[in-house]
């Protein structure tokens, strides 16, 4: 099917400016030249997308109005010229940075600090808070035949995880941390286990959030208070929160030559890390912004063969007409919330 048989009309959540959104009947987008048409079947809401809607994300990181979701699976359902057209009718993700491929990062692999400037589904470019939208058919990554789409929808903090995972260049026999019982540290759970940790310890205040972890590999769920007796313990901490104090907390977490991946997004005023410690323990310490292609490519491949297993960590599938209240319950400070999805559906 080409670009001009597309339906005509198409629903979207619509972001004018912080706290004020439409659901709005729009033209179908049609797809450029290198572009494909996607019918979402899911998209997942996090933090990022409540920072948008209240209107504490950085200037530099949004620009208004924009149709938000950066985490969605849906199904190609027209391309544009120069676009394979066995494409469609394919199940399929996409890499949320529009990065350029040509400069000297890009280059390098680290697709995720692509110096052309800042583009990303659902802050600069339209999201899958949608039932189309349209991305360069080059940012695909094509699931099985048989894949959840539903579950298929975290791929992208997936992806995150696995960034993380990758930078920390885990060993087998370990004894591992995991700061924080989000999204990102389930997965990053999940990841981890792979490895045959001698320890895999998931830290969270929400005690009912850090248990979920349990089922997913980890050894001990535990509150920030009962692991200030685990400082100096571990071979490896991902911190994955963001909150004020865990960049400090992770690095007090790792043993002396130990590693420290910080993949939360934190917030000015964040504690700062001991450069005393730091440097007296030989620490080395990483930092995530966002997922390069390379790790995409493993979070697909590990969901693919069952590794990742997304879909328990969803409580709440909401249509677009709900849109407030889905973007109520992220933050809303429920430890029995988890990924809240919305689904679009057809008028």
């Amino acid at each position: 099917m080409g670009a001009e048989e597309a339906r005509v009309s198409s629903r979207a959540i619509i972001i004018d400016r912080p706290g004020a959104h439409r659901l709005v009947e729009r033209e179908t987008p049609r797809p450029r030249s290198g572009e494909v048409l996607v019918r979402v079947a899911a998209a997942g809401i996090c933090a990022s997308d409540r920072e948008v809607y209240d209107g504490h994300r950085d200037a530099a990181y949004v620009r208004y109005p924009v149709v938000p979701g950066h985490e969605w699976a849906g199904i190609v359902e027209a391309v544009g010229e120069d676009v394979d057209p066995g494409l469609v009718g394919r199940k399929t993700v996409a890499e949320g940075f529009r990065a350029c491929g040509v400069c000297r990062r890009c280059r390098y692999g680290e697709t995720s600090l692509c110096t052309a400037g800042y583009a990303e589904t659902g802050f600069t470019e339209p999201g899958g808070f949608a039932e189309h939208l349209t991305v360069p058919a080059r940012l695909l990554h094509l699931l099985p035949a048989d894949a959840d789409l539903r579950a298929a929808a975290l791929l992208e903090p997936a992806a995150v995880s696995t960034a993380a995972v990758r930078a920390a260049e885990v060993r087998p026999g370990e004894r591992i941390a995991v700061v924080g019982a989000g999204t990102l540290g389930l997965l990053a759970t999940q990841l981890l286990a792979a490895y045959s940790p001698a320890e895999l310890v998931v830290i969270d205040p929400r005690t009912e959030r850090a248990a979920q972890a349990e089922p997913f590999g980890a050894t001990a769920a535990l509150a920030p208070g009962a692991a200030s007796s685990y400082e100096g313990r571990f071979d490896l901490v991902v911190e994955t929160a963001g909150a004020p104090s865990t960049a400090a907390a992770s690095c007090r977490l790792a043993r002396r030559g130990g590693r420290v991946v910080l993949t939360g997004m934190f917030t000015p005023g964040a504690e700062g890390i001991d450069p005393v410690h730091l440097s007296l323990s030989q620490l080395t310490v990483r930092s995530i912004f966002g997922a390069p292609s390379a790790a995409w490519t493993d979070a697909v491949r590990a969901f693919g063969t069952g590794l990742l297993r997304p879909a328990p960590l969803v409580t709440h599938a909401l249509p677009l007409e709900r849109f407030a209240d889905a973007i109520a319950l992220v933050g809303g400070g429920d430890p029995k919330t988890g990924k809240v999805l919305l689904v679009p559906q057809a008028p």
